[in-house]
């Protein structure tokens, strides 16, 4: 036994009624039903015979929180896989544990290879396809989780929300056990609820107002989440009292965003950890005087530093990596650092990533890009220049109209002369998806550099890019922000098919007026037949829609289209029948992109809010499934446009498709709040 199923009986004899578990969306759980459930879960795995590897990818849930108890007091390791892990790195992962082709939440038996008492391995996305497994014991991960309670301290245990993506052992440790610990309650609700349902393009208004809805108490998060609520709360004057901790690590972060936090009233605290050492290494002090430190090493690590500044770290350790047991002795951390007279930790940089310019100057790229992205206009940065004379950096516009002129200049106003930015380029966003981002937000450095400083971007890249702003300011359309949350009304969710009838029933159309003019281009072609094929009928799914939904399906055949959406099929019309028809391609980017965007966030939220059945959704759902194929399959397409000229076409294109269809979903009426639910 652990001991983790003792405290647990412990809480439910103390305040049987009090509440353990809060998924939001369902009924909580209080202590005494969670002892019995965890209990019943262990039997059960007991019974099993043979099942020693629990391969878990949940989303957050009771479910999930009594699996994961069951298992580390049954004994059995835990392979636990977030659920933005590629299929080739999941798979990986399961092989090299010896479950390979098991599925989701499925027990297997577990490889020889796992160290002994291993209860936990964890892989990180890493730099490629094929990450490490760190494997950990159930000692470790509790002795952790009792040095977090120790340093944070067992009277602050309230309502802890679980906002890292589910698999992150940071927050399964330093979160969820450590609450268990500490008898708070564990707010688990799905990570859609948050709106974070893509972790790597969250909805910060909705994270914001479900924290405070729930009466949220603790939150650990990582920079570009702290980042991302500060936002909010200074956009609307808002404020979230009832927090009485924000932890945050996962990357160095700049002093302005910590200021501006606290500003906010948030308490924030910062801290640093590796996956080797159980996730927390050290936290920052709640009455610590001094900002911008990650505090002072937790009870059972001891921290030096290394000649060359690498941070070294000593005491509870992992058990080793799968088919590697750990070599003893200290462990370099490839982070650089010092201690300050204090006993304080202070992070500087990675190792690994230092720039040496060639005018023999190291530099940390953390340091500058912390300034960077402390700036309102800068969303993300990277910044590079190995060999060079000075830095240069490759930036993210954080809204439309951001000056990242201005930005790079208030950075370099604050540098020293040979840390200045000499120049910089603007590229899209680096995420998860396009594998320039790690499971917790860190850039993976040589997969940027690979498509953006090697050679030539793919011009799918560029588009990308060359859009962003015209993509964020559709998104701050109120129409789009309400479709996205899910807060429209029956009436605006069929007013919104209405229009979508009146331009998709033009795309098979305008697909073969562009194919006939491109019939010297064959590859083109063909890809249009492709097209064609899987898009005739997409209508008649709309004029569905619209009836289950309780519309008029035949007035809206009847009827004729909002001023703006004539324009935008208009508009298409024209611009494929003149000059180059291959400008077509823009308005495909644009329609799919932003349908696998509504497919993604706004189908389930407008569902559940309105009680509509699943009938009502299929064009949306299924559309956005497609499309997923579709910008695959138009990424390849288009990264084979040699031409100039074409890709021209299609950058025009896309650019005018965007705020045309903007405009399409301006046209739609919101009703009031008082009357969205109608």
């Amino acid at each position: 036994m652990t001991g983790l199923l003792t405290q647990i009986r412990r809480h439910a004899a103390a305040k049987p009624e009090g509440i353990a578990l809060d998924p939001v969306i369902a009924a909580p759980v209080t202590w005494a039903d969670l002892a019995e459930r965890v209990a019943a879960e262990v039997s059960a795995i007991r019974a099993g015979q043979g099942a020693d590897l629990a391969v878990l990818c949940q989303d957050h849930g009771v479910e999930a929180a009594v699996r994961e108890l069951a298992c580390l007091e049954a004994g059995v390791p835990v392979l636990s896989l977030p659920r933005f892990f590629t299929a080739e790195q999941a798979e990986h992962a399961r092989r090299a544990c010896g479950a390979s082709g098991a599925g989701a939440d499925a027990s297997r038996p577990a490889s020889s290879r796992l160290p002994h008492e291993t209860a936990r391995v964890t892989f990180t996305s890493g730099s490629t396809g094929t990450p490490q497994g760190v494997c950990l014991s159930a000692a470790h991960l509790l002795e952790v989780a009792g040095a977090v309670v120790e340093t944070v301290g067992a009277d602050q245990a309230g309502r802890h929300c679980a906002v890292l993506p589910p698999g992150i052992l940071l927050e399964t440790v330093a979160g969820f056990f450590a609450t268990m610990l500490a008898g708070g309650t564990y707010v688990c609700p799905p990570q859609e609820r948050l709106g974070l349902a893509n972790p790597f393009r969250p909805d910060f208004a909705r994270l914001v107002e479900v924290i405070g809805e729930a009466r949220i108490t603790s939150l650990i998060v990582v920079p570009e989440y702290l980042a991302g609520i500060v936002g909010v709360l200074e956009q609307g004057g808002l404020s979230l009292p009832d927090l009485t901790l924000v932890a945050v690590g996962g990357a160095r972060v700049a002093p302005e965003l910590l200021a501006r936090a606290r500003r906010c009233g948030l308490p924030v605290r910062q801290g640093y950890g590796l996956t080797e050492c159980g996730s927390v290494v050290a936290l920052e002090a709640a009455d610590e005087a001094v900002s911008g430190s990650v505090g002072r090493p937790m009870p059972g690590v001891r921290v030096s530093i290394a000649p060359d500044g690498e941070i070294m770290l000593e005491g509870r350790m992992f058990l080793g990596t799968i088919g590697r047991p750990r070599e003893p002795g200290v462990l370099a951390t490839g982070d650089i650092g010092r201690i300050d007279d204090a006993g304080r930790l202070w992070i500087e940089g990675r190792k690994s990533a230092l720039i040496v310019t060639s005018f023999g100057r190291n530099i940390s790229p953390e340091w500058i890009e912390t300034l960077l992205t402390a700036q309102p206009a800068v969303l993300q940065a990277m910044v590079h220049g190995d060999g060079l004379p000075a830095p240069e950096a490759l930036l993210v516009p954080a809204s439309p109209d951001a000056d990242l002129a201005a930005a790079v200049a208030a950075v370099n106003a604050a540098l020293p002369d040979y840390a200045r930015i000499a120049r910089w380029k603007e590229v899209s966003p680096f995420t998860a998806d396009n594998a320039m981002l790690t499971g917790n937000g860190r850039l993976r450095r040589n997969a940027i550099a690979a498509t953006w400083l090697d050679g030539t971007p793919p011009f799918f890249e560029e588009l990308e890019a060359a859009t962003w702003r015209e993509r964020l300011r559709f998104l701050t359309i109120p129409q789009v922000r309400a479709g996205l949350a899910g807060t429209i009304s029956r009436r605006a969710y069929v007013d919104y098919l209405g229009e979508a009838y009146h331009h998709v029933k033009h795309t098979v159309p305008l697909m073969q007026a562009a194919r006939a003019r491109l019939l010297h281009r064959p590859e083109l072609v063909a890809a249009l037949d492709e097209y064609i094929e899987e898009e005739t009928g997409h209508e008649e799914w709309i004029l569905s829609d619209i009836a289950a939904a309780g519309g008029d399906a035949d007035a809206v055949r009847g009827g004729d289209p909002h001023p703006a959406t004539r324009a935008m099929v208009d508009h298409a019309y024209a611009r494929t029948a003149t000059g180059n028809a291959a400008a077509f391609f823009g308005m495909v980017y644009v329609l799919e992109s932003v349908s696998v965007a509504l497919a993604q966030r706004g189908a389930s939220a407008v569902a559940d809010r309105l009680g509509l059945p699943p009938e009502a959704f299929t064009y949306l759902t299924s559309h956005g499934a497609l499309d997923q194929h579709h910008m695959a399959f138009f990424a390849d397409l288009v990264n084979g446009f040699a031409s100039d000229d074409d890709r021209q076409a299609v950058l025009d294109m896309a650019r005018e498709m965007f705020g045309l269809f903007g405009g399409v979903f301006g046209s739609i009426e919101l009703e009031d709040t008082a009357h969205a639910a109608a």
